[in-house]
């Protein structure tokens, strides 16, 4: 089977959407039943060097807002003007391209649907652009049940046409705890890893830190992650904290550096208020690292009863939960101990045999 796979979330600061991307090129590739192509939405960069050994690339080479323009309206160009001809094309970051080929598209969640005033203008055509792929027949992959769910809600099809396959946890070996303390500056750390956006919550939780940190006087809040927009209400919430010169803001970490900070970490916190899978929760327990997180969206589905889970909105429940984890040993214990078993029931070896699977069944 001859497979073509978006690449482009390959492209620049990898986030979530590239940590489900690279490992499903890897694992296709490794396989001896399958070819892979790679593509890239993008005139200016290409794939050469970003992807996993085996994986062909490819690009473009015009402008993404042009391509963008033309599959929003019509359905030129096919995809396999780039490609070569190939089985089945994967779009994994919500655009799918017009192809001869059956079509799957990833829709990762709604957040331009049920948060538009937390979306960028670009986010905001994804509901035209899904709508234009799925009247030409596209499927859909979705990461959660939550979200098969919503697709199916809000783009009326049917629901044999919405698959779900989890995302895998990619093994990157364990972190170092010592770097990770000197990494954070701190040797007692919360750690938050994730886009500086308005939907990862982050401004109520340096709220939550601030009234903690009157009686942990030694705690530091640790926020690793690239700058999205709204990072001025982040700055905002930092500024006025009364602990304010504790919250430690690193911008952008190599994966060795989030395996570091996640091995030196105290507690985790993922206080989103909307979700479609939740990566970095999940690398926390996979790291040994018990985690507070928001009852919001996809994550109490994907982390179950392994997280301390609080409202999204409500400031006294998480800085109340951080606490309890901190203070308390036996909670953290169990918490560890739920987490590892949780996270190891990701596995990318499972996810990439049943994606093939819905390709095949696209055949």
């Amino acid at each position: 089977m001859r497979i073509a796979i978006d690449g482009t979330p390959l492209l620049g600061a990898r986030t979530g959407v590239a940590a489900m991307v690279e490992p499903l090129l890897a694992g296709l590739a490794a396989r001896n039943d399958t070819q892979v192509v790679a593509y890239a939405v993008s005139g200016r960069m290409g794939l050469d060097g970003a992807v996993p050994r085996g994986v062909e690339a490819t690009r473009s080479r015009l402008p993404a807002r042009v391509v963008r323009w033309m599959w929003e309206r019509g359905d030129v160009p096919r995809i396999e003007h780039w490609t070569g001809p190939v089985d089945v094309v994967h779009g994994t970051n919500f655009l799918a391209p017009p192809a001869r080929a059956p079509v799957v598209v990833t829709i990762h969640d709604l957040t331009f649907l049920r948060f538009p005033e937390m979306c960028t203008p670009d986010t905001l055509r994804y509901p035209r652009l899904i709508r234009r792929a799925l009247a030409r027949g596209a499927h859909v992959h979705v990461p959660s049940d939550f979200v098969r769910d919503e697709v199916v809600d809000a783009f009326g099809i049917e629901q044999s046409r919405v698959v779900r396959v989890y995302n895998g946890l990619t093994a990157e070996g364990s972190g170092d705890a010592g770097r990770g303390r000197q990494r954070a500056g701190a040797s007692r750390y919360i750690l938050a890893i994730g886009t500086i956006e308005p939907r990862k919550n982050l401004p109520m939780l340096v709220r939550a830190f601030d009234a903690l940190a009157a009686q942990h006087d030694d705690l530091v809040l640790v926020v690793a992650g690239p700058d999205g927009w709204g990072t001025d209400v982040f700055a905002e919430a930092v500024r006025t904290a009364r602990a304010g010169d504790r919250v430690r803001r690193l911008g952008y970490v190599s994966a060795a550096e989030r395996f570091d900070l996640l091995a030196g970490a105290a507690v985790f916190a993922y206080p989103s208020v909307y979700e479609g899978f939740g990566f970095p929760p999940l690398e926390a327990m996979g790291a040994g690292v018990p985690v507070v997180a928001s009852a919001a969206g996809a994550l109490p589905e994907v982390l179950g009863d392994a997280a301390v889970l609080v409202d999204p909105h409500d400031v006294d429940a998480l800085g109340g939960a951080l606490a309890r984890v901190l203070e308390e040993p036996q909670l953290r214990d169990d918490l560890v101990r739920r987490g590892l078993e949780r996270a190891g029931g990701y596995q990318w070896e499972i996810a990439v045999d049943e994606m093939l699977s819905l390709y095949g069944s696209l055949l």
